[in-house]
């Protein structure tokens, strides 16, 4: 009983989503494209959504683990996917991986409640290359990106994943508030960056180092050069 918006084509499944939100928009509204003319990624990147993907935001209210939420989406679209008879990994923290390209990225925007400085909505965009070709990625993209079809060949219908996204979704919201770490082990199961060299990256500063666990709250345990651990976040 909310209100599902399909669309041929937006700038942004997510600007659609806070416009839900600004307008009183109920738990659990949903915003779903087959092309967005301005997806954004992480830190204002440009993401790309030509037709082929599945691109979708989901409105959740109440009060959601801001620094969790994105891991906790990783899970719950690599089991939609799975349930398609596609396996996944998940590149820390929140890119869904299948061999060495990238075929999902999750971008979560939150809302903070002035007073009391809690987060009070969440709006967490997923984007899942499908059905595009390698010459359908821009030439700067094609060693790094790629889609379900082009990786495994499988020609997934994008409605039944949407909606098999949409029950993982649901099902994740009632794990998390039986239990805030409940899929802790299964982000850990699928996590391929563990036990890999890692280069991590903050301005100007580049550090190499060793990926040795995911601690309880969802950081890397990196190992840098010098045999000193960090745990990243």
């Amino acid at each position: 009983d909310v209100p599902v918006c399909i669309l041929p084509e937006t700038v942004s499944t997510n600007a659609n989503a806070r416009a839900l939100l600004l307008r009183g928009g109920a738990h659990g509204s949903l915003v779903v494209a087959a092309r967005q003319t301005g997806g954004r990624g992480r830190m204002g990147r440009a993401f790309c959504s030509e037709e082929g993907g599945l691109y979708m935001s989901l409105l959740l209210r109440g009060a959601w683990p801001a620094g969790q939420l994105t891991t906790l989406c990783a899970v719950a679209v690599c089991r939609a996917l799975e349930r398609c008879g596609v396996q996944p990994g998940i590149k820390w923290t929140n890119d869904l991986v299948l061999g060495t390209k990238k075929i999902c990225g999750i971008l979560t925007e939150l809302t903070v409640e002035a007073e009391s400085g809690t987060v009070d909505s969440i709006v967490a965009g997923i984007g899942v290359n499908v059905r595009q070709r390698p010459e359908d990625f821009p030439e700067e993209l094609r060693a790094i990106a790629g889609s379900v079809y082009s990786e495994t060949g499988l020609e997934l219908s994008r409605a039944r994943l949407a909606a098999e996204m949409v029950r993982a979704l649901d099902e994740m919201y009632l794990d998390w508030q039986r239990d805030p770490r409940a899929y802790l082990s299964d982000y850990r199961a699928r996590c391929v960056t563990v036990g890999r060299p890692v280069r991590v990256v903050r301005g100007e500063d580049v550090r190499t180092g060793f990926a040795e666990a995911v601690d309880d709250d969802f950081a890397l345990v990196v190992r840098w050069e010098d045999g000193t651990r960090e745990t990243v976040t």
